[in-house]
């Protein structure tokens, strides 16, 4: 696989360069990112936690903790070149660590998304996970990588994560030694390389669960948002949102994003799968996944972003943020996120893949590298 290397372009050198007018805007974008840096400085499980920035040469900024490897924000110009931030989160670590959080901005593992009961069979062996949705697995289990103190090591607008999983850990077999790098380019895009390796056959399915609202995190909705997924099919599922192995044209339904629309405009149709993810939750199975050509396109009519999605994952899981309530106000700013108030574009292997032979195959073996590639690129 490809790898992508930038080199650190220091902000002073960057604002001796050119006129100090056009480096305020940088400036104020690291400034926001900080603000609450002191909040994530902590110890977890004898563990050290940070906050880690990262900024490029436009001043688009990205904040990331180790703790669970969770993207915090994420400021991108508008059609105004007003930096916004079009990421939803936290401003302290012990609203990540409350039971029932959504997953913001976290990396997920060992497999993201669902697994039927937490059962799978491996050579011949059957595994039972963690359940945490209901009588299934979501997201790895009660004990995934999202509450995981990852080690991290910086360098300039590159951010490696490591976190090595016991055998046994979650219920999977096999020690998994895993590697997430983010590079943050000078065009804007955030890229998520991922690797792992095992010593015992296993299953992986690692991805990123980003709440993205392109209005600005706080915005009261996405459902105005044009979307674009370029699948010709979803996974359809049950009550319980695990897939029946089969595929689903989506011609002729509300699934049909091969022409951009907005997200609300089919969300409220009488059709069973929107029933039984109360929106859209379901997994698209793409028609390209070459990484170089956008297998989704979503733009905020109220600030002009547009971000794009590359990826080498046959699948993006289309969440519409549909459990998400606005109870509590312990958002960022005090902010509150009401129900569709941001999406997530999951780019994955399908889910409950251990249990479908049609579908590719999760197994990993000793041996054999993980990897795969998710690029997020931010255009107006």
């Amino acid at each position: 696989m490809k790898k992508i290397i930038l080199k650190a372009f220091p902000l002073a050198a960057f604002c001796f360069a050119i006129a100090i007018s056009s480096c305020n805007q940088p400036q104020k974008a690291v400034e926001n990112a900080k603000t609450d840096s002191l909040q994530y400085d902590t110890v977890i499980n004898g563990k050290q936690v940070k906050l880690y920035t990262l900024t490029n040469s436009n001043g688009v900024t990205v904040t990331i903790t180790n703790f669970g490897g969770r993207v915090i924000s994420l400021l991108v110009p508008d059609k105004n070149d007003k930096l916004v931030d079009v990421s939803l989160g936290y401003d302290s670590i012990s609203s990540y660590r409350k039971t029932g959080e959504p997953f913001f901005g976290a990396l997920i593992g060992r497999y993201g998304n669902r697994i039927g009961k937490g059962k799978f069979t491996l050579e011949g062996k059957a595994y039972q996970l963690q359940l945490n949705d209901g009588t299934n697995t979501l997201h790895g289990g009660t004990d995934g990588f999202f509450g995981k103190v990852w080690d991290a090591k910086q360098d300039g607008q590159k951010l490696e994560l490591t976190y090595s999983s016991a055998d046994g850990e979650a219920g999977y077999p096999g020690k998994l030694d895993v590697k997430v790098v983010y590079t943050l380019t000078n065009e804007n895009a955030l890229q998520i390389d991922y690797t792992a390796t095992t010593d015992k056959t296993t299953v992986v399915n690692l991805t990123n669960h980003t709440y993205f609202n392109l209005s600005g995190e706080g915005s009261n909705t996405i459902l105005d948002h044009e979307l674009m997924i370029a699948a010709d099919a979803i996974t359809p599922v049950d009550s319980t949102l695990i897939p029946t192995g089969a595929l689903l044209p989506v011609k002729g339904t509300s699934f049909d994003f091969n022409v951009a629309k907005a997200i609300g405009k089919d969300i409220e149709l009488k059709e069973e799968q929107l029933k039984f993810g109360k929106g859209y939750d379901h997994n698209f199975a793409l028609k390209a996944n070459d990484g170089k050509t956008p297998v989704a396109t979503l733009k905020s009519p109220v600030t002009g972003i547009i971000l794009e999605v590359y990826t080498t994952e046959p699948g993006l899981q289309f969440y519409s943020g549909n459990f998400l309530t606005g109870e509590s106000k312990d958002g960022k700013k005090g902010k509150s996120y009401p129900h569709r108030s941001a999406l997530c574009l999951e780019t994955q292997h399908f889910p409950d893949a251990p249990n479908h032979a049609n579908f590719a195959s999760t197994t990993l073996k000793p041996g054999q590298v993980y990897t795969t590639s998710t690029t997020y690129k931010f255009t107006k």
